[in-house]
């Protein structure tokens, strides 16, 4: 049976203090997380990388960091979640963030580099955005499409603009007999894994592939990155694609309101923090592994159901003792009111409850070095 996640959240504590560099990151101290001015005794270079979804929201949470510690330096390579997530594996970060969680069967394999021997891992959800199904259409600036047609559009069932299903959910609209192309994501990304599980779990009769990081078809534009995907939209009519909501708020492009129930709903962060609120946490997980199973069939208004949970992923003990005190101190910063509100003023992106702060304050504190 699935605990809901706010059940499951009851009397977890806040957690306490920030590690002091060179000391072991276990024993207390305040780094000057914040940017309030206080001094910092942290300083060294840490390498980072991963899912690009969230490349505008480390770089507020590296600029806030690194002004309260002005020693140290976090470096991020948005080279994708399945980069990040080999990177990680393979010991090349010891930190990555990720637009899904290790599932159970990578989980068993081991094999984090960084990590101490027979170390877990913590995996925090600190990154809550919509993810937006974006198209370019002459002559069309908004439009409503059901899960269905959705998923039509992709699998390639659905070939013209004004095809009837279409139509239907567009009463008014001039549409055009334009060819549809899809736009996926080339390399292997925890956007498209969170975008074809709402596919599947939404319209298995239409769309029948699993949820997966790779994209299951052969048909449609092929693009690199959350970059690509924004850019091959963009660049020609009759396109649709999907992306992290900040990107194409960005770059203003036109986005789908997606049907609930018996609405239409654009995509906001309050509405992707909405479902986060209804899903549990994956079941058999360690304390300090905060997966989350979303419940995208929810009917409730007001929700949307297209979002991307991405989280911030590390070990819960450290070979290199000189890497945990840093680690846990960002991710203490990332996980703050502060930090989640500078990401959303430049991301857009939907700031973490306080509930959940808690529960990912006391993952945190399970960070240690070996």
């Amino acid at each position: 049976m699935k605990i809901t996640r706010f059940a499951q959240l009851g009397a977890i504590s806040a957690v306490a203090a920030l590690a002091l560099a060179g000391c072991a990151a276990n024993e207390g101290g305040n780094t000057g997380g914040g940017t309030d001015g206080g001094s910092s005794s942290l300083s060294g270079e840490v390498a980072s990388g991963g899912a690009s979804s969230q490349e505008v929201a480390v770089q507020a949470w590296t600029a806030g960091f690194q002004t309260a510690n002005p020693d140290v330096t976090i470096t991020y390579e948005p080279s994708g979640s399945g980069a990040g997530r080999e990177s990680f594996q393979a010991g090349a970060f010891p930190f990555i963030g990720s637009d899904r969680a290790f599932n159970d069967e990578e989980i068993a394999a081991g094999g984090f580099g960084a990590c101490a021997d027979g170390s877990g891992i913590v995996e925090l959800p600190t990154y809550i955005s919509p993810i937006a199904v974006i198209f370019k259409l002459d002559g069309v600036d908004s439009i409503n499409l059901d899960a269905a047609t959705v998923a039509g559009m992709f699998a390639g069932t659905i070939t013209t603009w004004n095809d009837p299903a279409i139509a239907a959910t567009n009463p008014g609209v001039t549409l055009p007999d334009t060819a549809v192309t899809p736009v996926h994501r080339q390399d292997d990304s925890g956007t498209t894994e969170n975008f074809t599980d709402y596919l599947y779990q939404t319209a298995p009769s239409v769309w029948t592939s699993e949820p997966d990081g790779e994209w299951p078809l052969s048909s449609g534009e092929a693009a690199n990155g959350t970059s690509g995907v924004v850019s091959a939209v963009a660049g020609a009519n009759g396109t649709i694609g999907y992306a992290d909501a900040s990107r194409a708020a960005q770059e203003g492009l036109s986005t789908v309101a997606i049907g609930v129930g018996d609405e239409f709903v654009s995509y906001s962060p309050e509405a992707a923090a909405a479902i986060v609120d209804e899903s549990p946490f994956v079941e058999g997980r360690t304390e300090g592994d905060l997966a989350i199973e979303l419940e995208r069939t929810s009917q409730e208004s007001g929700v949307y159901p297209i979002v991307l949970v991405s989280y911030m992923i590390a070990c819960e003990e450290y070979a290199d003792a000189s890497v945990a005190p840093i680690v846990k101190s960002f991710l203490e910063y990332v996980a703050s009111e502060e930090g989640q509100q500078a990401a959303a003023d430049a991301a857009g992106n939907a700031p973490i409850s306080d509930t959940l702060r808690e529960r990912v304050n006391a993952a945190i504190d399970l960070i240690v070095a070996e």
